[in-house]
């Protein structure tokens, strides 16, 4: 696995750790085309596993990215990693070590200011952590007001309607759905 464009194009990520579902390089690359510039974005990778979507953007020009990974050994394999590209002590890339609403609650707690980009890609036997993470997102005020989040999901388990955001595109890549939500008073350009 590879970061595939961006200042850290090319690098390897190293291998997957066991039990993690990556995000395959041809849907990684569709979102990222599909996301256009990332310059000067702050990016939360939520479930991140291997990582490769929040170091994508990173790679592409954000500003600021957090990876949230629940699990001590995954979330080592991402220490790892950003060591590897010499990312161990940026500034703008943190890892936290929380489920996703713990993670949440503490970023909200710290006064973080708002993201633009949220990627959310859960396991996908973890269906109600989609909708329960959606809501704490939108409950923690964390969104900017043009912000975007990208939910990766079986197209066998549909996205039910969420209080505070809003459909704006949905994409399939096999049986991968990509679905863009943004705040509900957000506007179209």
């Amino acid at each position: 696995m590879r970061i595939i464009a961006g200042r850290l194009r090319g690098r390897d990520l190293g291998p997957v750790p066991d039990g993690v579902r990556p995000t395959s390089d041809r849907v990684r690359e569709s979102l990222f085309s599909a996301l256009g510039a990332m310059d000067g974005l702050r990016v939360l990778d939520l479930f991140a596993g291997t990582g490769a979507l929040g170091l994508e953007a990173y790679s592409r020009g954000a500003e600021a990215v957090v990876l949230v990974e629940r699990s001590r050994r995954v979330a080592r394999t991402i220490a790892e990693r950003l060591a590897r590209l010499d990312l161990a002590a940026d500034p703008t890339v943190r890892l936290v070590v929380a489920d996703a609403k713990s993670a949440i609650r503490r970023l909200a707690r710290e006064a973080s200011p708002p993201f633009d980009l949220v990627l959310l890609d859960p396991p996908y036997a973890e269906e109600d952590a989609r909708q329960a993470t959606l809501e704490a997102l939108v409950d923690a005020a964390l969104l900017a007001p043009e912000a975007r989040v990208v939910v990766e999901r079986p197209k066998r388990h549909p996205l039910p309607p969420s209080t505070g955001l809003r459909l704006i595109d949905e994409r399939r890549y096999g049986d991968t759905v990509l679905t863009w939500l943004g705040p509900a008073g957000r506007r179209e350009a």
